[in-house]
């Protein structure tokens, strides 16, 4: 399975808790040798890269305290001390008896309607509370399946629909189906200004080279072919601005994809805490302003929602296709601004 058909976000930094040491010597023949080089090939069953990472971290010490570094040379006969760190995956993958909206399940596929602020899978920061121990814990089955069966994300602050696979066979075949782009999946978004009637981005994204925590539009080594399709449903004025409602279509799967695409063309998502450049991030404040007074309103986040989904079944070989009207924040939100609930009806046909 490729990475490339996950779609959620991804935490970039790690704090790395640390366990049991070892007490590694370095045979004289190394003389000359890098430490990293020395080292990987003393403690086998890990890898070099890895090694590298510890040496990085400062997990990796000599005898006088002093941290090594990854190109030091071996001077002789050296003890060198590494303390491991703890892989947090392992404890990740434990059942949780979080709620769940199942919109639908048989012996091979569920689909889940996510809430906003469920992280999908475990990750540096959210090593549990996530989508993947929900599932589980609600289907035990899933723990036979890689990741629990989960073939593509959504990012922690997007709500909507996700299918995972209860079987290996299940789950090859909903790759087969991303991959080849079969699989339909479209999102309703609030976004700032007026955006043109109907169109299609074809931008390769990749990781912003001047941030590592973001996304970006890029043709550097990290960029890939990403297109988006999107509708205007409606357009309101907003405090001097506009507001549209829009009815995006995923044609590929990448991380941030829809938030990244339209926050290049100009028209970036509502609350977005991360893609908000020259928009006005203090939406909350605005409505509080202009709608709400006194009454405390919380927007959870970018206004995303992953309203429709259609695949193949991997059993039957139907067609099939489910919808699910967004979360109740976001119909007041919409109704708040102004948007006729007939502009987005027909998704959930």
């Amino acid at each position: 399975m490729s990475n490339e058909d996950y779609i959620d976000e991804v935490e970039l930094t790690e704090e790395i808790p640390t366990s049991a040491e070892l007490t590694v010597i370095i045979p004289s023949h190394f003389r000359g040798e890098r430490l990293d080089k020395s080292l990987a090939a003393c403690i086998s069953q890990y890898s070099r890269s890895k090694i590298q990472t510890w040496i990085d971290a400062n997990l990796v010490r000599y005898e006088s305290g002093k941290f090594a570094q990854i190109k030091d040379q071996i001077t002789g006969e050296q003890t060198l001390f590494v303390t491991i760190p703890e892989d947090p995956q392992n404890k990740a993958f434990n059942p949780e008896n979080i709620p769940l909206e199942i919109v639908y399940s048989d012996s091979s596929i569920a689909l889940i309607n996510k809430p906003a602020g469920l992280v999908v899978h475990p990750a540096a920061g959210n090593w549990s509370g996530t989508l993947l121990n929900a599932l589980l814990y609600h289907f035990p089955e899933c723990s036979q399946v890689p990741r629990a069966g989960i073939v593509h994300r959504l990012d922690k602050d997007t709500s909507g629909l996700l299918v995972v696979a209860k079987s290996l066979i299940a789950q090859t075949h909903l790759v087969r189906q991303l991959q080849s782009r079969t699989v339909s999946r479209r999102y309703l978004a609030l976004v700032w200004g007026t955006p043109p009637l109907n169109k299609t981005i074809n931008a390769p994204i990749g990781r912003d080279p001047r941030d590592r925590l973001k996304m970006a539009v890029t043709q550097g080594p990290s960029a890939k072919e990403a297109i988006t399709s999107f509708t205007v449903l409606q357009t309101v004025p907003f405090d001097s601005r506009s507001i549209s409602l829009i009815e995006c279509k995923l044609q590929t799967g990448r991380t941030h994809q829809i938030r990244v695409h339209l926050q290049h063309l100009g028209y970036p998502l509502l609350n977005d805490p991360v893609y908000h450049v020259k928009a006005p991030l203090q939406i909350q404040k605005l409505l509080m302003d202009n709608f709400y007074g006194d009454e405390a309103v919380t927007i959870p986040g970018q206004m995303l929602h992953a309203t429709q989904l259609g695949l193949i079944h991997p059993d039957s070989e139907e067609e099939k296709i489910w919808s699910r009207s967004p979360p109740i924040a976001f119909l007041k939100l919409m109704a708040d601004l102004g948007f006729q609930e007939r502009a987005w009806q027909h998704l959930l046909n």
